[in-house]
């Protein structure tokens, strides 16, 4: 793809430099590739190790047979599984930095992403579980863990640890479809489980969107749960507001500074979340009414109650006509004023007509 995320957007790498935070990128870019103005140093980050696009192989550090491994703006050759190697290069970057300065580090390992492959002696770890994709499943992840439990004893020997906020969050829910599984040919059955959420990833339901997430401050943070909704888009405010940023050269921002939710317990103000809106449909959700509404033919829209059914399994459109109405105005209202999708105009580009 020829796209890339629009380069008047002012992104957190950008606002954190300003703020004078050394700003690092270890791992998994995925926001444009085509031209050298998308990548990691042209986007606010010091220092760029990782790649560039959302899938590769994860030992020859390839997509479509095409080399994707860089640091900075030059393609590099390592030998290695690549989230070990991104584990122990975050762990150099908090080596390798004076703790009397501010660190920004955004580290993106790319497990569990499919094909799904580890290292042997991560494999031999589960030896007791019989299906292969499960078992590699199981491996990646532990290599994920062991790269951040690297980074911890890291930021313990620089004496960073009690200073350092830590976010943990996944991008998505797990994959149950193969429709949605990526370029890499899965043989077998798909070894994630979204619980009792329905279905997965690249679904607009709660198995594709409800992740586990958790943030970790000593002395900062108390241990608790934050109650009610949190979405992505409030990381960009929030982490801007803990380093005291001025938002003043960015678009207008979808996020909410959750500071105080995290920092002192308080529900989170947040009452409703845009799951997604395209041309082929869309989610929203408002206290604990949601809507999802598939509006490629045969069109189906469907209405929850998440705070009785959180399963998504009763569908509730037949019976509530207000709600239903409102929120398929709130949707077209959202479809009015936003630009036509970058995928589906370099889709169209490329789709032609022979009789």
């Amino acid at each position: 793809g020829s796209y890339g995320l629009a380069l008047d957007e002012y992104l957190l790498s950008q606002v954190m430099k300003d703020a004078g935070y050394r700003t690092a990128l270890v791992g998994k870019w995925h926001l444009g590739h085509a031209k050298p103005e998308y990548w990691p140093k042209q986007r606010g980050f010091d220092t760029f190790y990782g790649a560039l696009v959302g899938e590769i192989d994860h030992f020859k550090h390839s997509s479509h047979g095409v080399k994707d491994w860089y640091r900075g703006n030059r393609p590099i050759e390592e030998t290695g599984f690549d989230n070990t190697l991104i584990g122990d290069e975050a762990a150099r970057v908090v080596d390798s930095h004076d703790p009397a300065s501010p660190l920004f580090l955004y580290l993106a390992f790319t497990a569990p992403h499919t094909p799904f492959q580890a290292p042997d002696d991560a494999l031999d770890r589960y030896k007791h579980i019989a299906d292969k994709n499960r078992r590699a499943y199981a491996a990646m992840v532990s290599v994920l863990d062991d790269g951040i439990g690297k980074l911890l004893a890291s930021l313990e020997k620089r004496g960073m640890r009690d200073n350092t906020l830590i976010v943990f969050h996944s991008d998505n829910g797990g994959v149950t479809s193969s429709l949605f599984a990526g370029d890499s040919k899965v043989n077998g059955e798909l070894p994630a489980d979204n619980g009792h959420y329905r279905d997965g990833k690249g679904t607009l339901y709660e198995g594709g969107t409800r992740v586990v997430a958790l943030a970790n401050w000593p002395k900062k943070i108390k241990p608790g749960k934050v109650a009610g909704m949190v979405h992505v888009v409030d990381m960009y405010p929030t982490l801007a507001a803990i380093v005291g940023a001025t938002l003043d050269k960015n678009q207008p921002l979808d996020g909410i500074n959750l500071w105080p939710s995290l920092s002192e317990g308080k529900p989170t103000p947040r009452t409703e979340v845009v799951y997604n809106v395209d041309p082929m449909g869309g989610a929203v959700r408002r206290d604990n009414w949601k809507l999802v509404w598939k509006a490629t033919l045969p069109q189906k829209v469907e209405l929850f109650d998440l705070g009785a059914d959180p399963s998504e399994a009763h569908d509730l459109s037949a019976d509530y006509a207000d709600p239903l109405r409102d929120f398929q105005d709130w949707i077209t209202s959202l479809a009015v004023e936003m630009d036509q999708p970058l995928l589906l105009m370099e889709a169209a580009r490329l789709t032609f007509y022979a009789p």
